[in-house]
């Protein structure tokens, strides 16, 4: 909110009473609000924009030369989760600032589901020192599929009710179609004191078309970010949804939305960009908001359209457009300067009227906070874990059985529901390596029950050892995927050794692991000590056969009860759009 000393001084800077703090000159201004590209001055006083006139002719203590650069606006990702970076909030700011971006909408449901309201102020205690806004997309699901999962935490709607008045909080984060075509009280109750307060419901509707989608979009939910395909993207669209196009680590959507948008002409107005969970090496490398706004231009969308909907459009969704979102007067001071804005890469970001990163780098490192000890230990399990905890008896004592398998699409979250005939011997079920059907399982983490639920996947093609994250959405209990049940029980057991983390076992050994120690989803070391470390992992993966291209990103999604069509918690496997408990075996 700006008070009335700051609009005074706004407004008396730009009469010449008080001298800017900062002059951007000769420079090219991509306009957002009015699709011109024009060159001009821009001056800044107190973290604000006071003025883009050319012939404004004010003083500033300080003047940079853009020398013929474009300025843009600091780019918006309208919905995240940064714990699936696995870097704490500050040293996430050396990843993703230099690539331009200057706010993140963050649904904070993984840390939340683990800890709570208490959890949530743990993650903002940072937020005055960060080179970057966070805007809260308050968690509607925790836990995220009441009755088939166990979480560390809940918050019911008296919680998520007293967590929207807090200053950061936009809207409520990605709710699941299941708590509406349930009529499920709690959720309705969570979306009415939402609306009530002019702020957004965020959508989820993996799936859903036809009647469902007209049901769930007619309870108030003003987006989705789970559209795979041009048909589910102008679905949405027709019910007054607005989309955010995402491109994350293993759910990819870019290439096939954006050509869908070009070919069927449609209105990018209703258009914005995320990236959901992106891990942070992909971010250095790829880009981040940036590579979603320059991929689009490369497939031939217009670049203004590209760039508005990475800025202007997701403020005025959020309706922070009088803030951010573009370079105009009274707006803060959130602009990054490039030679190409048809190919985004910054060479200086200004977050707020300061320089936070030149060339790819961040001019001051944000060091991590010591966050509580408690936070730091909540992997606490009430049995061992041995290889007998992942057998699976057969209603047969040998021979064939069938069994549901979850079947992963390569580059997505969603998954087929396949039945396979697999062996049995000794009464128990048998992992097939040779046809990549490996035993996958989730171990409860709380120290509430001692669950482990068990099921079968194909799509990690490992021929041996096996890997185990911390991480597994929503819940974040432990999840573990392997050839052998010696080597699953293996990888927990340094999981929990670390107090959260990923390990890769093979052979009787732990080849590599990493610590999350906190809330088992984030590391407190720097940037950069993550990523190697996460490069080794991956390779270890590979070594053991596995293909994909994040497969821990990959492991902590399959087992989520809300993506169809199977997922698995520690309660066992769930079928999804029945949001139900199924048994393995069929026969």
């Amino acid at each position: 909110m700006r008070s009335f000393e700051e609009i005074k001084n706004t407004i008396e800077t730009g009469l010449g009473k008080h001298i800017c703090d900062l002059k951007l000159e000769n420079i090219k201004l991509v306009n957002v609000f009015s699709g011109e590209v024009y060159p001009t001055d821009i001056y800044i006083k107190n973290k604000r924009i006071v003025s883009i006139d050319p012939d404004a002719g004010l003083e500033a203590k300080e003047i940079i030369d853009g020398k013929g650069q474009y300025a843009l606006p600091g780019l918006i990702d309208a919905h995240m989760h940064f714990e699936s970076t696995m870097l704490s909030p500050e040293a996430l700011a050396s990843v993703v600032v230099p690539q331009g971006t200057t706010t993140l909408c963050a649904d904070l449901m993984e840390i939340a589901n683990v800890a709570g309201e208490d959890g949530l102020r743990a993650m903002l205690q940072s937020m005055d020192r960060l080179p970057y806004r966070m805007l809260i997309e308050v968690s509607s699901r925790v836990p995220t599929a009441p009755g088939l999962e166990t979480t560390g935490a809940v918050l019911g709607a008296e919680e998520v009710a007293q967590i929207m008045d807090w200053e950061e909080s936009v809207s409520l984060g990605e709710l699941d179609p299941s708590k509406i075509l349930f009529v499920k009280d709690e959720y309705i109750h969570k979306i009415a004191d939402t609306l009530a307060r002019r702020k957004l419901v965020n959508g989820h509707a993996i799936g859903r078309l036809g009647q469902e989608l007209n049901i769930y979009a007619s309870s108030g939910i003003s987006d989705d970010h789970e559209c795979v395909n041009t048909n589910e993207m102008i679905e949405r669209l027709k019910v007054g949804m607005k989309v955010f196009i995402r491109e994350g680590s293993s759910e990819r959507n870019v290439d096939e939305l954006v050509r869908g948008v070009i070919e069927q002409k449609l209105d990018t107005s209703n258009l914005m960009f995320c990236t959901d969970d992106k891990h942070a090496r992909e971010i250095q490398v790829e880009g981040h908001i940036n590579y979603n706004v320059s991929r689009a231009v490369e497939l031939g969308l217009d670049p203004m359209k590209a760039l508005q909907m990475a800025t202007v459009n997701t403020a005025k969704h959020f309706r922070m457009e009088d803030e951010i979102g573009s370079i105009t007067p009274g707006r803060l001071a959130d602009i990054i300067l490039v030679e190409d804005w048809h190919d985004v890469k910054p060479t200086m970001v200004i977050f707020e009227g300061e320089v936070v990163a030149r060339e790819g780098t961040l001019i001051n490192e944000c060091k991590v906070n010591d966050y509580p000890e408690w936070i730091k230990h909540t992997v606490m399990l009430k049995n061992p874990i041995t290889p007998a905890s992942f057998a699976v008896p057969s209603k047969k004592p040998d021979g064939m059985t069938k069994i549901h398998v979850i079947d992963m699409i390569p580059r997505q979250i969603i998954n087929h529901h396949l039945i396979e005939e697999v062996n049995v011997k000794d009464g128990m079920i048998q992992t097939e390596a040779e046809r990549d059907i490996l035993k996958l399982a989730v171990v409860e983490r709380y120290g509430k029950n001692g669950n482990i639920g068990i099921g079968f996947v194909r799509g990690f093609e490992l021929k041996k050892g096996a890997l185990a994250y911390s991480m597994s959405h929503d819940h974040h209990n432990i999840v573990v995927v392997g050839t052998n049940d010696e080597d699953m029980a293996l990888a927990v057991n340094e999981v929990v050794r670390l107090n959260g983390g990923l390990s890769v076992a093979c052979d009787g050994k732990i080849l590599n692991s990493m610590e999350l120690p906190i809330g088992g989803l984030m590391s407190e070391k720097p940037a950069e000590e993550v990523m190697a470390q996460l490069d080794i992992l991956n390779a270890d993966a590979r070594n053991l056969g596995c293909g994909m291209d994040a497969p821990f990103m990959s492991l902590s999604f399959i087992s989520l009860p809300t993506v169809p069509d199977l997922g698995l918690t520690d309660q066992g496997l769930v079928d999804v759009l029945a949001h139900q408990l199924i048994e393995v075996e069929i026969e």
